[in-house]
């Protein structure tokens, strides 16, 4: 029988600490065969035979991402169930997470654990999902607030990434918990998870986490700031093309994923006029131009970084970016980053609006008003939030690029 197949379980009670309340939780976990054993796993995400990740190596990838899939197909070590306290089938995550892993399978492994109290965690194969392990989070059902709902999604959220740095695993999905049958308000939901996964990530910056949702809808219902941003882009575009006003005004009310229609709109217009150097008239000139060149992008985010007093580390993870890319960037003075990596790092940084379009100049880049994705970072930036976080819930909700990503 391969280290997959459908084994005996024999479940051990160990208990589980938390260790920013130093409570204990108990918990059941089945003794995993030696194949399964927890071990450290940093170059390769487990494809369980279903094809590979969009990216094998842990420095090609950002340490958070939101992703819209069907949580049973996501490719990563840990795969998380929303699971109930006799972690029993049922619909949603669940139902999806026991079909994909072969139904019989997976019901034998969490009979064999038994009950798991709520804010705590346990561990099963993954069996034929496209992952090693599943851990399955027990959350709040959402009781008005006043039960200590918060305090247990919590604990959900911490014995779930406890497990995911025991077994040594290098990238984890996860669904909302709490947030489908259990009732638990999507805001706060998605708050805690966010705030969570923060947490985990600044002493695990060697995991990549994706929260899963199956519709953006989540994010659009969660986010923070999206009808003031919404008011933010339609102004925006408003602005860049004056003639379309009344053609705005005549267009019934749009929700968030559907203002793609605004972008073919802006396009009818005219993009801002530039004024460029004039060429040079010889080639003394010309050489002169080139040996007095600004520095490159690598240089001045150095520079910027020591400008702050910040270190490295403090700075890659607030950008959303692994240790890998950003050794790259540091040791490559002629690196050319993507717009959502240099962004990240601006961002990261605090720039303010003029000075991010400096550093982004360095990389032969600029944010224009003719993009929604570039619209949406000077929203952030005027209001001076900087939390990645944010930024990336509300360009998820309106289908753009995330933060970070390479």
């Amino acid at each position: 029988m391969g280290c997959l197949g459908t084994g005996s379980f024999q479940p051990i009670r160990r208990p589980l600490r938390f260790p920013r309340t130093g409570t204990e939780a108990s918990r059941h976990s089945p003794l995993l065969p030696k194949c399964l054993a927890p071990r450290r796993i940093r170059a390769q995400v487990w494809d369980n035979g279903h094809g590979s990740s969009r990216c094998n190596r842990t420095g090609c990838v950002m340490p958070f991402a939101i992703e819209r899939n069907d949580i049973a197909k996501v490719h990563a070590d840990v795969l998380v169930n929303a699971a109930n306290e006799q972690l029993a089938p049922g619909g949603g995550v669940c139902g999806a997470l026991f079909e994909g892993a072969g139904y019989q399978q997976m019901l034998a492994a969490c009979r064999a654990i038994g009950h798991t109290p709520t804010g705590s965690a346990a561990v099963t194969p993954g069996f034929d999902l496209p992952c090693r392990w599943v851990v399955h989070a027990v959350g709040p059902v959402w009781r008005g607030g006043a039960h200590g709902e918060e305090q247990l999604l919590r604990r959900s959220y911490r014995s779930m990434f406890t497990e995911v740095a025991r077994l040594g695993a290098s990238s984890v999905a996860f669904p909302l918990i709490s947030a489908g049958i259990y009732g638990y308000p999507i805001r706060d939901a998605l708050r805690i998870a966010r705030e969570e996964t923060a947490a985990f990530l600044d002493e695990h910056d060697d995991v990549r986490a994706t929260l899963v949702v199956f519709t953006r809808d989540v994010i659009v219902q969660g986010g923070r700031h999206l009808a003031d941003l919404r008011a933010y882009i339609d102004d925006t575009y408003v602005e860049s093309s004056p003639h379309m006003r009344c053609r705005l005004a005549e267009m019934p009310h749009m929700d968030v994923p559907d203002a793609a229609a605004m972008d073919a709109m802006v396009a009818l217009g005219q993009a801002p006029g530039v004024v460029c150097a004039g060429a040079p008239r010889n080639e003394d000139e010309l050489a002169d131009l080139l040996d007095h060149l600004d520095e490159p992008f690598s240089t001045t985010l150095l520079a910027l970084i020591d400008a702050r007093g910040l270190t490295d580390a403090q700075v890659y993870k607030r950008a959303n970016i692994s240790r890998q890319l950003f050794a790259k960037i540091r040791s490559n003075p002629a690196y050319k980053p993507t717009k959502p990596t240099a962004v990240a790092l601006g961002m990261a940084l605090e720039l303010t609006y003029d000075e991010l379009q400096d550093l982004l100049a360095r990389a032969g880049l600029t944010l224009s008003r003719s993009s929604k994705f570039d619209v949406i970072v000077e929203f952030f930036i005027m209001r001076g939030d900087y939390s990645i976080f944010d930024v990336n819930e509300a360009l998820f909700a309106f289908d753009q690029p995330l933060l970070g990503s390479a």
